[in-house]
């Protein structure tokens, strides 16, 4: 079977167990690479030390991170149990270690700098529902008219990641924005719709983002994820309860949340610099 078929099936099996299209969208990404550097041999024929050393590989020459590491041995593992029922055992080459590194955010100032310099009512529609709502971008993108309850002040969040829906609080200035974008716009299905009434590309998003950031010239390097970052952390600064931040953003574990608390521990800190003693 050609290797690009072997891919089509395994898609198809993600499928049908109901993986998010983010998630299989990764997967097949990872599984083509993976097939592509071992074009000369048959998967089927490709040995355990083989794969080890795949993985090793990635590490030792390729610098890969530990996120898209754990993330080709689940898909190496997966890819195995299902297309050939052989179970791989990948798991000694997890990172032991995990890396730890501070959520990348904007200030308040910048948000309030970047949010005004957006002139496009669309683009500025979608830079400040993702803000407000503290939203990942697909889950921006994946909002429909009906998830919006203006009456209630809320906005429902459908099957985001793990699969679970949640609520957050729509603010009344984020409520006249969407008024104002839809009377323009008039969406019929999604919230943020492209050409021919399609769902709005992530790619376009970014691509309004990058471009308010060198317009506004903040110099803070930032993704549309940022700004969810941006979002937990200034409502942190506004002494919002750890736990409530953590239904907002729809995590799973309390300690995920617990991450931003060490930004605003420092910010709010009465510690002086030791050059203040000078």
């Amino acid at each position: 079977m050609m290797n690009s078929d072997l891919t089509k099936q395994f898609i198809t099996v993600l499928r049908m167990q109901r993986y998010a299209d983010k998630s299989i969208k990764t997967y097949a990404s990872h599984l083509t690479y993976f097939l592509r550097i071992s074009e000369k041999l048959k998967p089927e024929d490709i040995t355990q030390q083989q794969l080890e050393d795949f993985i090793i590989w990635l590490v030792e020459k390729k610098k890969i991170g530990q996120s898209y590491q754990k993330a080709m041995i689940a898909t190496i593992t997966k890819f195995y149990k299902e297309i050939f029922q052989r179970n791989v055992n990948l798991k000694h080459l997890y990172p032991k270690r995990k890396e730890y590194k501070l959520p990348k955010f904007l200030t308040r100032e910048e948000i309030k700098k970047l949010l005004n310099i957006t002139e496009n009512l669309k683009h500025k529609a979608i830079l400040t529902t993702i803000y407000s709502c503290g939203l990942r971008l697909s889950e921006a993108l994946e909002l429909k008219m009906q998830d919006i309850k203006t009456r209630e002040n809320i906005l429902l969040i459908r099957q985001s990641k793990g699969r679970k829906d949640r609520v957050v609080m729509l603010s009344p200035l984020l409520v006249d924005l969407l008024r104002a974008y839809y009377t323009t716009y008039r969406p019929q299905v999604y919230l943020f719709e492209g050409q021919a009434g399609e769902k709005y590309s992530e790619r376009s998003v970014q691509h309004i983002l990058k471009n308010a950031l060198q317009k506004a010239e903040i110099m803070t390097p930032a993704t549309i994820h940022t700004l969810r970052h941006s979002y937990a952390t200034h409502l942190l600064e506004n002494g919002t309860d750890i736990r409530v931040i953590k239904e907002l953003l729809g995590h799973n574990n309390i300690k995920t949340t617990e991450i931003y608390t060490h930004i605003t521990d420092i910010s709010k800190s009465k510690v002086k610099s030791p050059l203040d003693y000078l």
